[in-house]
């Protein structure tokens, strides 16, 4: 199977479990909406899921490997295969939609999404939240599950299991959203790897998967848009 052609810091991954940890706990969006409205405790939630899950390890990676360009690009910061990346991506913007659509149906996601109901006061606030989603949210997400939790781990155990596990994990911090949202994230999940891994990039994943999470929010926009005095 070969090894993964840059040296792995081991202090990433036990950063990593360290991140999840404070993340599931001291900064969990709960606690934070708990003290705050809900608007301002997800921007600092996707902030800390920046920092967490991508500033600290790009920064760990770029102090603890003597190639970091060259860690990064094989775990997946890369173009990739650009070409068979934008037609994968192109095939799953549609089924996105289409997920986006029925998943909006369903009561659960209604209270669950879009995550802040004070942005869908207007137009132009949700938009910035939205965003804030992708770039703070959605990019730092692929980037650990796609990224690091995935490519340095084929060698290692074989594509295989390398996928279940990093599906596995995407799926464990779905806990406590709504049961079909979390079969829907175990097939993504697997789905997602495989592209991240016939293409060498992430970055194709984080298109489907915000374009999924942000047509869903959209969806549900109009429900919510009509009472911004409730979410006041």
């Amino acid at each position: 199977m070969g090894l993964f052609p840059e040296a792995i810091p081991a202090v990433l991954f036990v950063w990593t479990a360290v991140a999840f940890a404070l993340m599931m706990t001291v900064f969990h969006h709960r606690r934070l909406a708990a003290k705050m409205p809900d608007d301002q405790a997800y921007y600092r939630y996707f902030f800390f899921f920046f920092v967490m899950f991508m500033a600290v390890p790009v920064l760990i990676v770029c102090l603890g490997s003597a190639r970091p360009m060259g860690f990064l690009s094989a775990a997946g910061f890369s173009p990739g295969k650009w070409r068979l990346g934008l037609v994968l991506a192109g095939i799953g913007v549609p089924i996105g939609a289409l997920s986006a659509a029925i998943g909006s149906r369903d009561p659960r996601m209604k209270e669950q999404y879009p995550f802040s109901k004070r942005v869908c006061a207007s137009a132009g606030k949700l938009a910035a939240f939205e965003t804030a989603y992708l770039v703070l949210y959605y990019l730092p997400w692929e980037f650990l599950f796609r990224g690091i939790l995935f490519f340095p781990l084929v060698p290692a155990l074989g594509l295989v299991p390398a996928l279940a596990v990093q599906a596995a994990l995407s799926t464990l911090y779905h806990f406590g959203h709504p049961d079909s949202e979390v079969f829907a994230a175990l097939g993504a999940g697997f789905a997602f790897g495989l592209i991240a891994w016939v293409t060498g990039s992430f970055f194709y994943t984080v298109f489907i998967h915000a374009f999924i999470g942000v047509s869903t929010d959209v969806f549900l926009y109009r429900r919510y848009s009509r009472r911004p005095a409730r979410h006041a």
